[in-house]
């Protein structure tokens, strides 16, 4: 007999819970505080990536940060502040940036990309879904040897792992993308990886949901949690209180908020990102990331996105047009040929991603609260992870073997 779920959250990651949940035969009514049409899961890169099997918390990260911080233009900017959320947070992500945190990190990132990556794949099959999806692979571009290097012995890594990765020469790179023109050294290549246009995704999966039975309710906050013994017995939102048996929280950067009020702890930090769309014939056929500028290019369905930097400076919407010059002018240095009009970057959008401080997400239960399931903390790799991340909410709460092991996703975690 199916159970009454609550899913506070309508990003990619709450929309696939709310399908998975629904597909295990639960009662789902899903709650977001927005319209659901912006945001995170809309202004991505649309990567499915297997290739970024390390966390972002690795090895001479905080070093970059702490140079970048007076850099308002650089790939991670870490806007200082006297917050105590933020302070735990930069200490915890200190103490992350070690090899042995990232030996332990890199199987649970690559276990759950790799399942997300089959599971859309399944989901493509299914009919009423007609989303762009296609497994180009991913190059890895560099301008600088020191970069290149770097990269050479990632791909050396991923081979390891698994993965389908290798370094590849210009002539090679020349035959791969043979329109376009590319200034580079030299770069890998990442067959592994897949890609999407992200609005197309939610969309489609929106109106399954819809039309599945599953109660969306737009426009509405979740301000409260009410709790007895342990238990959540209900949430209250600004228009309504709702009852169910059992709550996932999937509110992105928004969901340490709630989780504050049930005395867990999650330290998480939004991290802004940005996208630049161009309608303009690129003859980019194949996704890249410009690696010196950490800027992802994407051949999406009728357009070519441009998205990049991390900027770690709270809860904000902010446009900051020095950032979106930043990423205009890493594409045009890697491909010479583009021209992004001033239009184009005054339609720059962003999105918070919802960082930890250790590179992996929170998904399971906390001992705080017996029937809250957590799904949060994805920072860039929330579409990379979204399906295996929703298909895991759903074994937990049918009380069924999970996928995976979930030991280190653990929202009470040690960090």
């Amino acid at each position: 007999m199916g159970k009454e779920v609550i899913v506070i959250g309508g990003g990619v990651i709450g929309l696939c819970s709310a399908y998975y949940l629904k597909k295990e035969g639960h009662h789902v009514t899903l709650i977001d505080q927005s319209n659901m049409d912006s945001g995170a899961s809309y202004v991505n890169a649309g990567y499915l990536s297997p290739s970024h099997f390390i966390p972002l918390s690795a090895p001479g990260v905080m070093k970059k940060g702490l140079k970048w911080m007076f850099n308002p233009s650089s790939p991670l900017y870490i806007k200082p502040r006297l917050d105590k959320d933020f302070l735990q947070w930069v200490m915890a992500f200190n103490r992350s940036c070690n090899p042995n945190h990232v030996k332990k990190a890199i199987p649970a990132i690559k276990g759950l990309t790799l399942l997300s990556q089959e599971l859309y794949d399944d989901i493509k099959q299914e009919n009423h879904f007609n989303f762009h999806l296609e497994k180009k692979g991913l190059l890895m571009l560099c301008q600088t040897q020191k970069m290149l290097e770097e990269e050479v012995k990632t791909a050396e890594l991923a081979k390891l792992e698994g993965l389908d990765a290798q370094e590849i020469s210009l002539s090679e790179l020349k035959t791969l993308e043979p329109q376009a023109k590319i200034n580079v050294l030299g770069a890998t290549y990442y067959k592994c990886d897949s890609h999407s246009t992200p609005h197309e995704f939610m969309d489609e999966m929106k109106s399954w949901l819809l039309n599945n039975g599953v109660t969306i309710l737009q426009n509405e906050k979740v301000q409260d949690l009410e709790v007895d013994n342990g238990q959540i017995v209900s949430v209250i939102t600004n228009k309504q209180k709702l009852k169910a048996d059992e709550f996932v929280l999937a509110a992105g950067s928004w969901s340490t908020i709630l989780s504050k009020k049930l005395g867990l702890k999650l330290l998480l930090q939004a991290g802004k990102g940005y996208r630049i769309n161009t309608f303009n014939k690129t003859n980019i056929t194949l996704p890249a990331i410009l690696a010196e500028a950490k800027v992802a290019v994407t051949p999406m369905n009728g357009f070519t996105r441009f998205a990049g930097t991390m900027e770690i400076a709270g809860i904000n919407n902010n446009i900051n047009p020095v950032r979106v010059e930043a990423i205009v002018k890493a594409v045009t240095n890697f491909y010479p040929d583009i021209h992004v009009s001033e239009e184009e970057k005054k339609e720059a959008s962003s999105g918070l991603r919802p960082v930890t401080p250790d590179g992996l997400p929170y998904i399971g239960k906390s001992k705080k609260c017996k029937n809250l399931t957590i799904a949060a903390g994805h920072a860039m790799m929330g579409w990379s992870m979204a399906t295996g991340t929703g298909k895991l909410v759903s074994e937990i709460i049918s009380d069924k073997k999970p996928s995976l092991q979930l030991s280190s996703f653990s929202p009470d975690r040690s960090i």
